[in-house]
């Protein structure tokens, strides 16, 4: 019993080593080791359950075949090395995963396929949501994604791409007074957009959406109508649920779309 309790309260925590990150989920640990595009230095399973099953399972012998080093450590220490989050008992320390520079994307030319969709991300914060947006293109069939945490990276990218004859499709809430919006770009709704060339679609900020100078870079505006009349505060949709909801209702038109 005082060994548990040493174990418990008085060994320090561990922390990543320089250079790498924590990976905690059951799900992103598993998808990590199974694409192999990481460096783990360790697994860390939560200690006291009885025989681990399924994905765990899977999780431990992915590890021990790459020859991973495997700690169990306490409930309590996982909480406190994944800052309280929800880790369901699984977390790594891994290597950073390096996106490309978009110019090394590579280009498309539109004759090729009119039917190309490229999603362009500025400043997003939140890593969930930045994460949920990636899972729901990666689902739907996006075929890059373009992403940066300052809003003005995209701008030599639209004019490049509108001259090659993609749209440059923005995405704005519903309008209303408090919105002000260029009176020069039209705006319609997703559900009546028609797919019928190469589109870039750029998705804003949480808070702020797009940057003006993004937004007047965009050839249309597409926005998600609302099913009832709206109280003041909630006229908007979280930013991922939004992306599910818009390239739904573009991928859909793609030929052979289930």
């Amino acid at each position: 019993e005082l060994s548990r309790l040493l174990l418990d309260d008085l060994a320090p925590t561990p922390r990543p080593a320089v250079g790498l990150e924590l990976l905690f989920g059951l799900s992103p640990c598993l998808l990590a080791l199974r694409a192999a595009r990481r460096r783990v230095a360790r697994l860390l399973l939560q200690a006291g359950r009885s025989g681990l099953q399924g994905e765990r399972a899977e999780l431990l012998r992915a590890a021990e075949a790459r020859d991973i080093p495997v700690l169990r450590p306490r409930r309590r220490k996982l909480d406190v090395l994944c800052r309280y989050q929800v880790h369901q008992g699984v977390c790594m320390e891994v290597s950073p995963l390096r996106p490309r520079p978009w110019a090394e994307a590579g280009e498309a030319r539109p004759g090729d396929d009119p039917q190309q969709l490229w999603l362009v991300l500025e400043g997003l914060q939140d890593p969930r949501n930045l994460g949920a947006v990636l899972r729901s293109a990666h689902f739907l069939g996006v075929d890059k994604v373009i992403t940066s945490r300052r809003n003005r990276h995209g701008l030599p990218l639209f004019p490049a791409k509108a001259r090659q004859g993609w749209l440059v499709a923005g995405t704005v809430g519903c309008p209303g007074p408090e919105i002000s919006l260029p009176s020069e770009i039209p705006i319609t709704s997703c559900l009546e957009f028609l797919w019928d060339q190469p589109t870039l679609l750029v998705l804003g900020n949480e808070g702020s959406g797009l940057s003006p100078e993004v937004q007047a870079s965009c050839q249309l505006l597409l926005s998600i109508r609302p099913g009832r009349q709206l109280p003041p505060g909630l006229e908007s949709l979280n930013v991922s649920v939004a992306a599910g909801i818009l390239l739904h209702s573009i991928c859909n038109q793609r030929k052979g779309f289930p």
